[in-house]
């Protein structure tokens, strides 16, 4: 099936063209060689999507299984959300509030959960040293900070879930010591500071997987868009490029926010992409640190439901993300990110004169569960998906990923935590999921002022 319109504007979809991000200009060019698809081949596991999900599973089949797999991108490897987050590698992959969380799935569940989102930190630590990857690595935990003294009532109850019933290390910090040790703002009421999670650079991680799954023997293919996935009555998988044919005898489906939905009926409306903004300014100066009280190298959020996310690079400069726009257009672009420079500037008035260097665009992925979601399709055993990390994929598609390459490695289902088994349901009226986005998003907004 040939796959039809997609669900924001065809700016979003630029394949050819690269993000104007921090992270492209401050990459080395790559040397791998992941030239597009040309003529027809034939592999046993074919990976669609070169981003997290797809190359720990590449790496994994090939480096633990001696698989021949190969992987198609439809841009250049790390094009698509793997290449443009904000570099956060921690836990927590769900839309959910964490009291919703556990009270939805008890806290057994919720704890499995937990407790694999650890693992997935360490994974990615492991592969780094492991495979001696460059990653940037920064700070050793994640602070959500309070932006009303409400709000760290709500999080006072977190951190008692986390530490009593999740075995999460975590700490509560009031609004004196916080400012004393980390930094201060116009919304800052004291913290919840969880462990583990870390800052990385998200591309130089990327094709460090990219070029480790390579140096194992996986094949890879950049600008190789899927146009048509077709299936033999043998169950064999062909997939057409605008250059070539790849024929598999299995297929893992890893494109997460930026899914061709319709290439195979069973994933359409599975999962609903929310576009994310960031900003990154010019490097601060020591003075302009003090006038924050800024001595944190820790990844941070802050409490709001329409959250922003946030952290110091290495370089002094300032990373600041949050919700974009719900059309994709450029002209909604510009406004996110005018949306995103004021309430920036509001929350740190002392830097509202800092020039903003790099903005740029991405997806998130939610499902219809505000969970992950992990296996293998029911009426056909031979296709294998992972996808909907919820801003958190740099942890859990690169565990993901490794699951799946175990799965198919093994000839068995790895034990996975039951709140991420199997397709999550489809989202009702598919073709509104961006209006009831608007509204969902609109309501949130409403009770972050309320506090």
């Amino acid at each position: 099936m040939i796959h039809e319109k997609r669900l924001y504007h065809p700016n979003l979809y630029r394949f050819d063209s690269a993000q104007p991000s921090y992270w492209e200009a401050s990459v080395p060019e790559s040397p791998l060689a992941a030239a597009p698809l040309t003529d027809t081949h034939s592999c046993d596991v074919a990976i669609i999507g070169g981003g997290y999900t797809g190359l720990s599973a590449a790496l994994h089949l090939a480096r633990d299984y001696s698989i021949d797999v190969r992987v198609l991108d439809a841009g250049h490897l790390g094009w698509g959300a793997s290449g443009r987050n904000g570099g956060f590698c921690g836990i927590g992959a769900t839309g959910m509030a964490l009291t919703d969380f556990v009270k939805r799935h008890g806290a057994e569940d919720a704890k499995d959960f937990y407790q694999s989102q650890c693992q997935a930190v360490e994974l990615v630590r492991e592969l780094a040293a492991h495979e001696q990857l460059e990653i940037d690595a920064c700070g050793d935990a994640e602070l959500d900070v309070a932006h009303t003294p409400k709000a760290f009532e709500r999080l006072q109850a977190d951190h008692e879930l986390l530490t009593g019933k999740l075995g999460i290390d975590a700490q509560m910090i009031g609004p004196d010591e916080f400012r004393e040790q980390y930094f201060d703002s116009a919304e800052q009421f004291g913290a919840l500071l969880t462990r583990p999670t870390f800052g990385l650079h998200p591309l130089r991680y990327c094709r460090g997987l990219a070029a480790a799954a390579a140096r194992h023997g996986a094949e890879l293919h950049e600008r190789s868009e899927v146009l048509e996935w077709t299936t033999n009555v043998q169950g064999g998988h062909r997939l057409r490029t605008a250059g070539g044919t790849l024929l598999a005898n299995k297929v893992i489906f890893a494109t997460n926010g930026f899914m061709p939905e319709r290439l195979r009926p069973e994933f359409y409306a599975r999962s609903l992409p929310v576009i994310s903004a960031i900003i990154v300014t010019r490097p601060l100066t020591s003075d302009e640190l003090a006038m924050h009280r800024w001595s944190c190298v820790q990844p941070a959020i802050n409490s709001r439901r329409v959250l922003n996310y946030f952290r110091m690079l290495p370089d002094n400069r300032f990373l600041f993300g949050g919700r974009g726009h719900t059309v994709g257009d450029p002209d909604g672009e510009r406004r996110s990110y005018l949306e995103l420079i004021a309430t920036m500037q509001r929350l740190w008035p002392g830097w509202a004169a800092v020039d903003i260097d790099y903005r740029w665009h991405g997806l998130i992925c939610f499902t219809g569960s505000l969970c992950p979601t992990l296996g293998q399709l029911e009426d056909d055993a031979s296709v294998f998906f992972g996808f909907g990390y919820h801003g958190n994929g740099v942890s859990t598609a690169t565990w993901s990923g490794k699951q799946l390459a175990d799965w198919i490695g093994k000839g068995r289902a790895p034990k996975l935590p039951a709140v991420v088994q199997g397709l999550s349901g489809r989202f009702p009226m598919a073709p509104l999921r961006l209006k009831y986005l608007r509204l969902s998003m609109a309501i949130s907004s409403w009770l972050d002022r309320k506090g």
